[in-house]
């Protein structure tokens, strides 16, 4: 199912110049690489240049493990840029962090394994063990790590720990109803990915599908996020939103909800994954 796994792919982030495309194409079509992606991006307010160009590596005359050298070398210097380079044949490896609600990890893990994303999963966290029966239903290890006021500095050592081990990638917050300590999503920056109604903050607390019920509103929302030091600040990636009426009971808002929740947060992931995602100012340049 996956296409053009033999491909590299370069996020570039700089002020904007004349000549910027041109160098970067032609760094690519005369060592013999074949463009399959281009999209670029000119923030004209702030004078700043974003670029997502991916190419098939089939012939292409550079060794890969030299490419960002000679890129370097060849052209980021030239405009300062900042740049990252990826290789799409090698899958990234994510951990699933849940609580109580099942429904945003089933759908990761059914397009993980109707084999839709090109990713590993090697463990699932949680702080209760009433989900653990979803990760062995997928054969994933499972790993309950309880928190509380008192120990949740060491716990989160023993997590970070757990990601270090595995050589995690992207943390996905799968209804995760945790707060991350600073020090956590700085060990992590940009690599954790959170999900959460659009309530908030007008509809905050364990029951905002009740409280906007009794408001009679006729919009429910979710928004997906970088999770960043400042709670549920972070750069937004991707965001839905759907219609409800005065016929919607509370239970009919709920089940719209987390139907909302599964896409958007999947939405937000498969960007990440494709490297789609580039953050400049706490706001996303979400490719399309």
């Amino acid at each position: 199912m996956y296409t053009h796994q033999n491909s590299a792919i370069l996020l570039i982030h700089c002020h904007d110049h004349k000549g910027i495309v041109v160098s970067v194409t032609e760094f690519i079509h005369k060592n013999n690489g074949n463009i399959l992606y281009l999209d670029q991006h000119v923030d004209h307010k702030e004078n700043e240049f974003f670029m997502r160009v991916q190419w098939d590596l089939t012939g292409f005359a550079i060794p890969t493990e030299k490419i960002s050298d000679y890129f370097s070398t060849l052209v980021g210097e030239r405009y300062n840029m900042n740049y990252d380079l990826y290789f799409a044949d090698k899958p990234q490896r994510l951990a699933i962090f849940i609580s109580h609600l099942p429904h945003c990890v089933y759908d990761i893990l059914s397009r993980v394994s109707s084999q839709e994303w090109n990713v590993e999963i090697p463990l699932i966290i949680s702080n209760h063990e009433k989900l653990r029966h979803v990760a062995e239903e997928f054969n994933i290890p499972f790993y309950h790590i309880p928190i509380t006021k008192d120990n949740k500095i060491e716990q989160e050592q023993n997590i970070l720990s757990l990601l270090a081990e595995h050589k995690i990638d992207l943390v996905i917050l799968a209804r995760y109803m945790q707060i991350l300590s600073e020090s956590f999503t700085q060990s992590f920056p940009h690599q954790v990915i959170n999900i959460h109604h659009s309530f908030l903050p007008a509809f905050p607390g364990a029951k905002p599908y009740h409280s906007a019920y009794e408001r009679g509103v006729k919009l429910i929302g979710a928004t997906s996020h970088y999770v960043t030091p400042e709670l549920d600040g972070g750069p937004i990636i991707t965001q839905g939103v759907t219609d409800v009426t005065h016929k919607d009971t509370v239970e009919n808002m709920k089940r719209k909800g987390f139907d909302l929740e599964k896409i958007v947060l999947s939405k937000a992931i498969w960007s990440h994954i494709q490297r789609k995602t580039l953050i400049y100012n706490n706001k996303t340049i979400v490719f399309e």
